[in-house]
């Protein structure tokens, strides 16, 4: 018979073992990348950004982002690899909050240097707190920090062993999964008018108008940022540009009494940048054909692949590039047609 103190022994010797074995596997293959980019012969399988986007930022090889919310995760890498002559990968934050999106290019500009950085601006970034959100939403900090020592919650992670390493292998071996399409969710989505209006709650009712100036100090901190972000960084080409949202989304910016301010913010934002020389500016919210067509459409601002394609495609053509001297002309055009939406367009939709 074993002795009570052998069996305590064996019983920790193994327990070790099992542990030593588990670590291993999860720091070899890495499904979240926090320590090496993938494994010859594995793919990036990148599917959850809130465990993923840190690691990749700091363990890929690229010299250009893609920078935004979630209307930026449908774009494919390799459209802008081949059309600005590059290698992209994203970096991406739900809601698209200044500060946010701030740390993680502050995470790239650690270890590489960035001939580009392709960023959607969110017209409710500038008026977000210019405080990050990361620690609030519950994000899983061991994986954003640089202390090993709190790696334990990923490497002995039951599901990570169990569902996320297996599904990056599975990915990796079955079926024609590329790796340009990360975080890509329009594939899994329905778009729709009946989609988009079914998702939008519209207000019964019409606020009165706000100041322009409404979020005139969250605007100060949020263009505060991204200036500072163009002008410690000289050599990068930062491409912003502004998404084409729905015409639903205007209408629930009349209707809340927000569009004013909403104007107003992206000139100032816009003034801002302009005044630096590796800043280019370029506009697509006011593209009508494409924003009262709710068939491309899943809900107020998320639209389909064709239309990262479009947006892409005008970039990479440089076409509807912001100047000091048309700027404000364009943004009156968008306040403009957002009239025409309200008074007319909205109306197929809605009585009044």
């Amino acid at each position: 018979m074993i002795s009570d103190k052998k069996f305590i022994k064996f019983f920790f010797i193994r327990a070790l073992l099992l542990l030593t074995a588990v670590i291993g596997t999860v720091v070899l293959f890495d499904p979240f990348y926090q320590y090496h980019k993938p494994l010859p012969g594995l793919k990036a399988v990148l599917t959850d950004k809130e465990y993923q986007c840190v690691g990749t930022l700091r363990n890929f090889d690229y010299n250009a982002l893609i920078v935004g919310s979630s209307v930026c995760e449908n774009y494919n890498n390799g459209w802008f690899d081949q059309g600005f002559d590059c290698q992209t990968i994203k970096a991406i934050r739900s809601y698209g909050a200044t500060a946010d999106l701030k740390v993680l290019l502050d995470i790239a500009y650690e270890n590489h240097e960035l001939d580009y950085v392709f960023y959607n601006i969110d017209p409710s970034s500038l008026s977000a707190s210019d405080e990050p959100t990361y620690v609030s939403t519950g994000c899983p900090m061991y994986l954003y920090d640089k202390n090993h020592f709190n790696d334990y919650q990923y490497t002995l992670n039951k599901d990570v062993l169990m569902e996320k390493l297996p599904y990056m292998l599975a990915f990796s071996f079955i079926g024609d999964y590329d790796e340009g399409d990360s975080y890509n969710w329009a594939q899994w989505k329905y778009f729709g008018a009946d989609m988009a209006t079914g998702m939008y709650a519209r207000k019964p009712s019409v606020a009165q108008m706000q100041p322009e100036t409404a979020t005139a100090d969250a605007l100060e901190k949020n263009i505060a940022l991204l200036t500072e972000m163009v002008k410690t960084h000289p050599d990068t080409t930062f491409k912003f540009f502004f998404s084409p949202y729905s015409m639903l989304w205007w209408d629930n910016a009349y209707r809340t009494g927000e569009l004013d301010s909403v104007i107003y913010n992206e000139k100032q934002a816009i003034k801002a940048l302009l005044a630096y020389d590796n800043v280019e500016i370029y506009y697509y919210q006011d593209a009508k054909e494409i924003i009262t067509n709710l068939d491309l459409y899943m809900d107020m601002i998320h639209f389909s692949k064709d239309i990262n394609y479009w947006v892409y495609d005008k970039l990479a053509k440089g076409e509807d590039r912001l100047t000091a001297e048309n700027y404000e002309e364009r943004l009156d055009g968008m306040r403009a047609l957002s009239d025409e939406i309200v008074g007319k367009e909205i109306l197929r939709f809605y009585k009044n």
